[in-house]
C-alpha cells in the first residue's frame, strides 16, 4: 500500500485555486434507450495529477468506464448525451472543444488501455503495424522507422524476444502479453494521463501483479497521471494513491487509499472490501453484497444501496445522501457513515 502521506486531493473544489492536470466536475451522461432514459453517470467528480494514481472502483454498471469513455470523446453520440459536467485538462474542458482539436489530444497526450485486448487488437494486422500506426499518423514516421519504435516498445513493456514477434499477430500472443501490446500502444506517444479500463481481467493471479507493476513502473519513468477502472480492489491496493468507488452512477465514497482500506465510509466500500478473499479466513464463508446492483432505468428512491444496505434506515429510503465531508480528503454518500467508519475501525 502507498505512503499515507500522499497528497490525496481529489475534488476540484478541495483548494481554492487549484487546478489538477485532470479534473472531472459533475459529469453527467446519459443514454436514449427503447425504454427510457438511463442516466450512467449521475454528477461524479474527481481528479488526478502528474505522477499520481486513482482507483476507480465498482461492480459493472456502476458508470466507470462511461466515464472514461467521456474523458476520452470516444461515446457513441446519440444514443449518449452529456447534459451538463466539465472535464479539465490544464483547465481548459475538453467538452467544449472542437473535435479537430480534442482529436490532437486524444491518444498522444491522454490514452486508454481498452478491457479486452483481444477485442481491440486488429486480428488482420502485425502488432507491430498497429504499435507503429501510432508514429506514422501522428508523428509522420516512415514504415521503417514506426516498426523500429514498436520493437523499442515491445521490449520497454517487456515482451520477450520482441525483436523477433513484431511481426506475429495477436491471436499468437497469451493473454498477458496482449496486454502489454495494448500497453505498449497507449504509451507509444508519452501521454500526460492514462486511463486502464479492467487491465487485469480474465488474466491469472501471477499475471496480473505482472501488469499492475508495470503499469506503476512506466508511472514512475514518466510521471503520467494513471486512472485504474476495476472491480477488484485487491489488485489496485500497492499502487494506487486514492480511491473513487461508484455505485449507480455516482460517487459513493473517495479517499485516500491508506484511509480507505483501513477503515471504509460507506457500506458498499465496506462490502467489497470484505468480499475479497484472505489466505488468513481459511475455510470461512466468502462474504458476498447481497443482492443485485440498481437497474439504471428504475433507479431505487433515495440512497441507491438501501435495498442492499446491512446500515438501513428509514431516511435511507426517502432522501438521496450527499457527499459527506469525512476529512479534508475524505467523503462518504451515506447518512451513518460515523457509524461504518466506527464498525471498520475495530
Amino acid at each position: 500500500m502507498k505512503n499515507p502521506s500522499v497528497d490525496t486531493h481529489l475534488l476540484p473544489a478541495d483548494r481554492a485555486g487549484y487546478e489538477p492536470l485532470l479534473a472531472v466536475d459533475n459529469l453527467h451522461v446519459e443514454f436514449q434507450t427503447r425504454q427510457g432514459v438511463v442516466r450512467a453517470v449521475n454528477g461524479v467528480s474527481y481528479s488526478v495529477n502528474a505522477g499520481e494514481t486513482l482507483a476507480v472502483l465498482g461492480e459493472s454498471g456502476s458508470g466507470k468506464s462511461v466515464t472514461a469513455q467521456a474523458i476520452m470523446g470516444i461515446l457513441d453520440m446519440p444514443p449518449a448525451r452529456i447534459p451538463k459536467g466539465e472535464v479539465r485538462f490544464h483547465g481548459t474542458d475538453l467538452l467544449t472543444m472542437r473535435d479537430e482539436d480534442r482529436g490532437q489530444i486524444r491518444g498522444r497526450r491522454i490514452a486508454m488501455i481498452f478491457q479486452d485486448a483481444l477485442s481491440a487488437l486488429n486480428p488482420v494486422f502485425t502488432v507491430g503495424w498497429q504499435i507503429g500506426e501510432m508514429f506514422r499518423v501522428h508523428q509522420g514516421m516512415s514504415k521503417r522507422d514506426a516498426r523500429r519504435k514498436a520493437v523499442e516498445l515491445m521490449d520497454r513493456v517487456r515482451i520477450p524476444g520482441a525483436k523477433s514477434r513484431v511481426d506475429d499477430f495477436p491471436h499468437q500472443f497469451s493473454g498477458g502479453m496482449r496486454q502489454r501490446i495494448m500497453i505498449a500502444m497507449a504509451i507509444a506517444l508519452d501521454p500526460e494521463i492514462l486511463i486502464a479500463d479492467e487491465p487485469t481481467t480474465a488474466l491469472d493471479v501471477t499475471v496480473q501483479a505482472q501488469i499492475m507493476g508495470l503499469l506503476a513502473e512506466l508511472q514512475q519513468e514518466s510521471d503520467m497521471g494513471l486512472i485504474l477502472i476495476t472491480h477488484d480492489l485487491g489488485v489496485v491496493a500497492d499502487v494506487a494513491d486514492k480511491i473513487a468507488v461508484m455505485y449507480g452512477g455516482r460517487i459513493v465514497e473517495h479517499a485516500s487509499v491508506f484511509d480507505g482500506y483501513r477503515a471504509p465510509a460507506h457500506p458498499y466500500t465496506k462490502g467489497l472490501l470484505e468480499s475479497i478473499p484472505r489466505v488468513d479466513l481459511k475455510g470461512q464463508e466468502l462474504y458476498a453484497i447481497k443482492g443485485m446492483p440498481p437497474n439504471l432505468l428504475d433507479m431505487p428512491t433515495g440512497c441507491a444501496f438501501h435495498p442492499r444496505c446491512p446500515y438501513r434506515k428509514e431516511n435511507c429510503v426517502t432522501d438521496v445522501p450527499p457527499l459527506y465531508t469525512v476529512s479534508d480528503t475524505r467523503g462518504s454518500a451515506c447518512h451513518y457513515w460515523r457509524e461504518v467508519l466506527d464498525d471498520g475501525s475495530r
